[in-house]
């Protein structure tokens, strides 16, 4: 029998170990709202907020996915606000990817 709290996660033991006990529902978070467009790299997708309780607040009605296949063992993706640019921590190892996206991929990605 599960259960949910205040903040929506749904709490329901389980006997396999390797399954989350606390999970939410389908009504929770974002849904892709169109379709994913094509990039260089990768793709993007438009994901909007569905009404659902709210863990920390103030949270963003819209927000933009970005998925870039680098190369056949790294998948990187980032959600940002279309609306806001907000200032990122610049890393001496991570610069942005200009390359295409890479082929023979070790790995699949749905949205």
């Amino acid at each position: 029998q599960s259960t949910c709290n205040l903040r929506g996660c749904c709490w329901s033991p389980q006997s396999n170990v390797s399954v989350p006990w606390c999970s939410f529902p389908s009504n929770y978070g974002y849904r892709v709202s169109g379709s994913t467009r094509s990039t260089q790299a990768g793709f993007q997708a438009t994901l909007t907020r569905l009404s659902s309780p709210s863990l920390f607040g103030d949270d963003i009605s819209t927000l933009l996915l970005t998925g870039e296949y680098q190369t056949s063992n790294r998948f990187r993706f980032k959600i940002t606000d279309p609306q806001t640019e907000r200032y990122e921590v610049p890393h001496e190892h991570v610069q942005d990817f200009t390359g295409s996206a890479a082929s023979n991929l070790n790995y699949s990605v749905e949205v």
